[in-house]
C-alpha cells in the first residue's frame, strides 16, 4: 500500500477513534498487547487521532507513559508525539513521561524518536519554570550530541518554541549562551535558528 494510502487509512481510523469510545477502547487494547506489530499499528492511528482530538486522549496517559519503555522504536516515538499534544490540555499527567523520554534521546537508533523526545521534552519544559529547570540538562545535551545530525534542524525547531516559554532565568541564560555560536558563525538555516533563539532571549 503507498504511504499516501496508509496516511489516509490512519486518518479514517484515528477520526472513528476521536468519535467512538469502542473504537478507542480497542486501539488501546492493541498498544498494550503483546504484538509488536498491532503495537506500533495502533500507536501510529492514535498518534493521527492526538492531532485531531488531545483530550480524547488524555484518560490513556499512563498507557502512552508505559509504552515508552517498548522495545520498537515507532511505539515510542509515536506515544511522544501523542504526549506532546496532550501537554496544552493536562500538562500535570506528562511529567512523568520524562524519564522515557530521557531513554528515548539518546536511544543509539533512531533519529525519529531523538526527535519526538526533544519535540515532548521542550514543550512540557515551556509550560512552566520548574519544569524548563528540570528538562533544560537533557535538552543542552541533546543540542551538543546531534548537532550535525539530520534531525537537528527540527530540533532547533523545537528548541525555538522552548525559548519562548515560560523559563526560569538561569535556563534561559544558559540556552543563550548554549546557542551564541551557531547564532554569530553558523551557516544557513542554522544561524537563522540559532540567532532566532537569541533574539527571543535577549
Amino acid at each position: 500500500m503507498a504511504d499516501s494510502a496508509i496516511k489516509e487509512q490512519r486518518a479514517q481510523y484515528a477520526k472513528i477513534a476521536v468519535e467512538t469510545p469502542e473504537a478507542m477502547s480497542a486501539l488501546i487494547k492493541e498498544l498494550e498487547g503483546t504484538s509488536r506489530r498491532k503495537r506500533q499499528a495502533a500507536a501510529a492511528v492514535l498518534s493521527v487521532a492526538a492531532t485531531i482530538k488531545p483530550e480524547a486522549l488524555t484518560e490513556f496517559s499512563d498507557v502512552f507513559v508505559n509504552a515508552l519503555s517498548r522495545p520498537e522504536a515507532q511505539t515510542r516515538w509515536e506515544c511522544l508525539d501523542i504526549l506532546t499534544n496532550i501537554i496544552p490540555i493536562e500538562s500535570r499527567l506528562c511529567d512523568k513521561a520524562i524519564p522515557g523520554a530521557e531513554s528515548a534521546l539518546f536511544d543509539e537508533d533512531s533519529g525519529p524518536l531523538h526527535l519526538a523526545a526533544m519535540r515532548f521534552l521542550c514543550r512540557l519544559g515551556a509550560t512552566t519554570e520548574n519544569r524548563s529547570q528540570k528538562v533544560w540538562p537533557l535538552i543542552d545535551e541533546a543540542i551538543q550530541c546531534y548537532h550535525g545530525d539530520i534531525e537537528f534542524q527540527e530540533m532547533l525547531v523545537a528548541v525555538i518554541a522552548f525559548s519562548e516559554g515560560k523559563l526560569a532565568d538561569e535556563v534561559a541564560e544558559e540556552l543563550k549562551a548554549r546557542m551564541a555560536f551557531d547564532a554569530k558563525s553558523g551557516k544557513g538555516v542554522l544561524k537563522k535558528r540559532a540567532a532566532q533563539i537569541v533574539e527571543n532571549l535577549s
